[in-house]
């Protein structure tokens, strides 16, 4: 383990479940608390009657939040210890505010689920645990929070860690890792509970420090979206012609042969500029300028994959999505699809279903999504596109529903994967 590691994770949790108890705990214990951020908790502690600091404070930022003491943002935090660094999304417990969930753990790598250990797996709980199975975060902790208001007892944790295990086993999350713990007091947040001695794993600390993070990219599918195609036409470099974009998954290298989407065109990689200078290799999500052996006809927009292994070309895009803004999606409506660096017009053309978060069962959705739903949508795009499957690749699988008039983002969207690859 590298003190340069990062891991990003994200929590959640039912309302009074202490999720922001608990993040203050492990930004309190782990010493990632300025002076000035402490005072100011002390300070608002004591104007509202508590004699110690309400470490909830620390994440709720909002004063709408602090009036009512509950948390309605996502609130990022960036902190790190010897072992590793974090970038942590605190996100919301309420039904409403599932599109800030959506958005805290997309990019996370592993979610922190809380449950009171009062009231078990509730309607919520299993909401959480399916956003986070659908976005595929990779790992999983059930944190089993107020043992100390059921006297700390192992069966009360075994039995809600089973049906959790069992819910998630259901949803295909596998590996879920259960902590019992009491973020009030600290107990297995940072320092191991001496109140819990038949416990004999790791602290929610200690875990976030050991769990694997990252991954092999030469496993993935290569591909990268190209951000600028960059030209000087100097006296310098009268004949320079490079691509520049993020590795968005994979492995380049000098002599492989790629393909550029959705064009179709091929050729070889003949150099890989880098700030450092050339190179014969690079992965993601290195920034890079490729060099092709062919004179072709990219743009910004255009997908480069390895070989012939890129996703379909299709004008037909199928995804399960989350409807963050206010006003509905309806079939018919005119969007604008951004995926990668890449934005063309578009038309729903079929809301077929709403999904239920108990169970992951597809219901009827009336043509229409609300804000906070999930559902399935299919889109029609007015030119072709190479898009990934979720599962395969979370950065080129997923893209966004704009609205064309004034910007506003309106759908988060997960594709499912195209049936077929068209022309155009």
């Amino acid at each position: 383990m590298t003190a340069t590691s990062l891991l990003r994770f994200a929590t959640a949790g039912s309302v009074d479940d202490g999720k922001s108890t608990l993040v203050g705990r492990l930004l309190f214990d782990s010493k990632s608390v300025l002076t000035d951020q402490l005072e100011a908790v002390e300070h608002a502690s004591r104007s509202r009657g508590q004699e110690a600091p309400d470490l909830a404070l620390l994440t709720d930022g909002l004063r709408a939040e602090r009036e009512q003491g509950i948390t309605i943002d996502v609130a990022y935090r960036y902190f790190a210890t010897a072992r590793r660094r974090f970038i942590l999304a605190d996100t919301p417990g309420h039904v409403q505010y599932t599109r800030n969930m959506v958005t805290g753990a997309s990019t996370a790598e592993l979610a922190v689920v809380l449950v009171d250990a009062r009231n078990g797996v509730v309607e919520q709980t299993r909401r959480h645990l399916a956003v986070t199975a659908l976005l595929r975060v990779p790992h999983v902790v059930l944190a089993v929070n107020k043992m100390d208001l059921v006297g700390y007892q192992e069966s009360v944790f075994a039995a809600i860690a089973d049906e959790f295990t069992a819910y998630a086993d259901g949803l295909g999350v596998s590996g879920v890792t259960a902590i019992p713990v009491c973020a009030l007091a600290g107990d297995n947040v940072v320092v191991p509970s001496g109140r819990m001695a038949w416990y004999g794993g790791p602290t929610l600390l200690e875990h976030l420090e050991s769990v694997p993070v990252g991954h092999d990219p030469s496993g993935e599918p290569t591909r990268l979206p190209v951000q600028y195609v960059i030209r000087p036409q100097t006296a310098a470099h009268p004949d320079y012609r490079g691509y520049a974009g993020q590795i968005a998954s994979g492995v380049l290298s000098v002599g492989a042969p790629v393909t550029v989407l959705p064009s179709r065109l091929t050729s070889v990689i003949e150099a890989i500029d880098t700030l450092d200078g050339s190179t014969d290799r690079a992965w993601a999500p290195q920034s890079v300028t490729v060099r092709l052996a062919d004179d072709l006809d990219i743009s910004r927009g255009d997908l480069l994959a390895l070989g012939d292994e890129g996703p379909p070309v299709t004008r037909d895009v199928t995804a399960t999505v989350c409807h963050v803004a206010d006003r509905p999606l309806k079939v018919g409506d005119r969007v604008l699809l951004k995926h990668a660096t890449r934005t063309v017009k578009a038309i729903v053309r079929e809301i077929p279903s709403r999904l239920t978060l108990d169970d992951l069962s597809q219901q009827p959705a009336a043509g229409e999504l609300r804000a906070n739903d999930i559902g399935r949508v299919v889109v029609r795009t007015a030119e072709p596109l190479a898009v990934d499957a979720y599962a395969d690749s979370r950065r080129t699988g997923s893209f966004l529903l704009i609205d064309p008039v004034d910007g506003t983002t309106l759908t988060a969207c997960m594709a499912t994967g195209s049936p077929v690859d068209q022309a155009g």
